[in-house]
C-alpha cells in the first residue's frame, strides 16, 4: 500500500482517480489546487503524487518545483497538453511520468505501479543496498550510492531519470542497447510508454553532463551505447 496525493482542480476527476486507487490498496489524499498540494507536502508525507497542470492559481508544475525543494517525492503529471515540448520541460524539472487527457484509469494505475516499484528500488538502495558503485570518466564522476553526478567537480543538475540512464549505459561501457531495452532495463518492464521517450531522455542527459554527452553515441537504427576507448 502507498499513500498517494491527488492534485486536480476537477472532482470528479479526483474521483475517478481515488476509486481506482483505492482498489489498488492505496491510501488516498486529495488535494483541489496546486497551493494545497504543497500545504500537504508540509504536513504529511506521500510515496506519490499525480498532479494536473492546469490549475487556477499555481499550476501543476510550478507546485512540484516548490514541493521538490523541501521533499523527495515521484511525480506523475496530468495534463491536457500532448506536444513534446510540453512533456520535455516536465521532464527536465524531475517529473518520473507524464500522462495526456483523456487517460485510461487502468494505464495510470498501471504507470503509478511503476512509479512506486521504481522508488522502492531506489529507498533500498539508500537503507545500505551497495550494488551500486562510483563510476569515473575523466572529469566526470557518477555516485551511485548517492544519485550524483560530478561535472569537473561541480554537482550537475540532473533529474533521476536521467541518472539512471546514464548510470546503466556507463555500467555497460560499449555495449550497444535498443531503445526497447533501456526502456526495459531503466524505466522497468511495465513502462506503459513508447521509445521515443528514450530518445527525449538522452537529449536531456547530453545536456546536464556537458562536454561529457561524447561518451554517449547513438547506434544509428539501434539505439545507444556509452562508448569507453
Amino acid at each position: 500500500m502507498a499513500r498517494v496525493l491527488i492534485v486536480d482542480d476537477e472532482p470528479m476527476i479526483r474521483e475517478v482517480i481515488r476509486e481506482y486507487a483505492e482498489l489498488e490498496g492505496h491510501e488516498v489524499r486529495e488535494a483541489e489546487s496546486g497551493l494545497k498540494a504543497i500545504e500537504c507536502c508540509r504536513t504529511e508525507d506521500f510515496d506519490a503524487i499525480i498532479m494536473d497542470v492546469m490549475m487556477p492559481g499555481i499550476d501543476g508544475l510550478t507546485a512540484y518545483e516548490k514541493i521538490k525543494k523541501t521533499n523527495s517525492i515521484p511525480v506523475l503529471i496530468l495534463s491536457a497538453k500532448g506536444e513534446e515540448h510540453d512533456k520535455l520541460y516536465g521532464f527536465s524539472l524531475g517529473i518520473d511520468d507524464y500522462v495526456v487527457k483523456p487517460f485510461s484509469p487502468k494505464e495510470l494505475m498501471a504507470r503509478l505501479g511503476v512509479i512506486l516499484s521504481r522508488n522502492r528500488g531506489r529507498q533500498s538502495i539508500s537503507d545500505g543496498d551497495t550494488s551500486k558503485c562510483r563510476l569515473q570518466f575523466e572529469g566526470m564522476k557518477i555516485d551511485g550510492k548517492a544519485y550524483n553526478v560530478y561535472i569537473d567537480g561541480v554537482k550537475a543538475a540532473i533529474t533521476m531519470r536521467e541518472f539512471d540512464l546514464l548510470y546503466f549505459l556507463a555500467s555497460h561501457p560499449n555495449i550497444v542497447f535498443s531503445r526497447q531495452q533501456l526502456l526495459d532495463n531503466v524505466w522497468g518492464y511495465d513502462y506503459m510508454g513508447d521509445d521515443r521517450t528514450v530518445d527525449t531522455h538522452v537529449k536531456m542527459l547530453r545536456h546536464s553532463i556537458g562536454e561529457y554527452r561524447k561518451y554517449i553515441i547513438t547506434a544509428r537504427g539501434v539505439g545507444y551505447k556509452f562508448e569507453v576507448l
